[in-house]
C-alpha cells in the first residue's frame, strides 16, 4: 500500500519538504519565535473546524441570529465548549499572527529574495482583521450591533471610498438583515477561500525559499550576512 500511494500520489515527498526540511539553528527564547507561524496555522485549522460545527446550528437572519447562539450554548451537545474554543481561538490567532508578523519585520525576514512571502504575510494579517471584524457582528447582541455600526462609521470617513465601502458593508443605508447577510458570507464564504488560497502560497513560498536564520552580530572580517 504504501509503495502504491508513493508512485500514485508523491506523499513521501511531499512530507518530506512540509516535515522533513531544515530550519535554522536557535537557541533560548529565540527558538520559540520560530513557532509562531505554526501555532498560527494549527488556531486557523481549530477555528475553521469549530466554524463549520457552530454554522451547522447557526441562523444569519435578525429575528433568529441571538436565539441559535443561545440553543449552541444551551442545548447543543458541547456547543459552549465548541462555542469558547471558537470565541478565544479568534483573540489567539489575531495575538499570534500580529507577533509572528513583529518577528518576520525585526529579524529583516522580509528582504530578499522574500518579499513576496512577507506580502502574502501582510495579506493574512489583514484577512484575519477581516474574520475578527466580521464575525464580532453575528451573535446579533447589543453590543456586537452597535460595536459594529461604529466600524462602519469608521470605514465611511474614509475619503472617496469610504461611503461606498460602508454601504457595501451594510447592505443599504442602515444596518439590518442584509448587513448581517453580508457579514455572514464574507465570515463563511469569501475570507476563508481567500485565506486559504494565500496561506498555500505563503507556504509554498516559505518551502521554496527556507526559513531565515536567527540574525547575528558580524564576526571581525567577516562580510555581509544576508538574511
Amino acid at each position: 500500500m504504501r509503495e502504491w500511494l508513493k508512485s500514485r500520489t508523491g506523499f513521501e515527498a511531499i512530507w518530506k519538504a512540509l516535515f522533513e526540511r531544515a530550519i535554522p539553528e536557535a537557541k533560548g527564547p529565540v527558538a520559540w519565535l520560530y513557532v509562531l507561524g505554526s501555532a498560527s496555522l494549527f488556531v486557523f485549522i481549530v477555528q475553521f473546524t469549530t466554524g463549520c460545527l457552530l454554522a451547522m446550528s447557526y441562523a444569519p437572519t435578525p429575528d433568529h441570529a441571538y436565539d441559535s447562539v443561545r440553543f449552541i450554548s444551551d442545548q447543543v451537545l458541547a456547543g459552549r465548549l465548541v462555542r469558547g474554543l471558537h470565541h478565544w481561538g479568534a483573540t489567539f490567532m489575531v495575538v499570534l499572527v500580529a507577533l509572528h508578523f513583529s518577528r518576520v519585520y525585526f529579524m529583516g525576514a522580509y528582504k530578499f529574495p522574500r518579499e513576496a512571502t512577507w506580502i502574502t504575510g501582510v495579506c493574512l494579517l489583514l484577512l484575519v482583521l477581516g474574520f475578527s471584524f466580521t464575525g464580532y457582528l453575528l451573535p446579533w447582541d447589543q453590543k456586537a450591533y452597535w460595536a459594529t455600526a461604529v466600524g462602519t462609521n469608521i470605514a465611511a470617513q474614509a475619503p472617496v471610498i469610504g461611503p461606498s465601502v460602508a454601504a457595501v458593508l451594510k447592505g443599504g443605508e442602515e444596518m439590518g438583515a442584509a448587513t448581517l447577510t453580508r457579514f455572514y458570507a464574507f465570515h463563511v464564504l469569501v475570507l476563508p477561500a481567500l485565506t486559504a488560497l494565500l496561506i498555500a502560497c505563503h507556504l509554498f513560498l516559505v518551502i521554496w525559499h527556507g526559513i531565515t536564520e536567527p540574525p547575528a552580530r558580524e564576526e571581525d572580517g567577516a562580510g555581509d550576512r544576508r538574511l
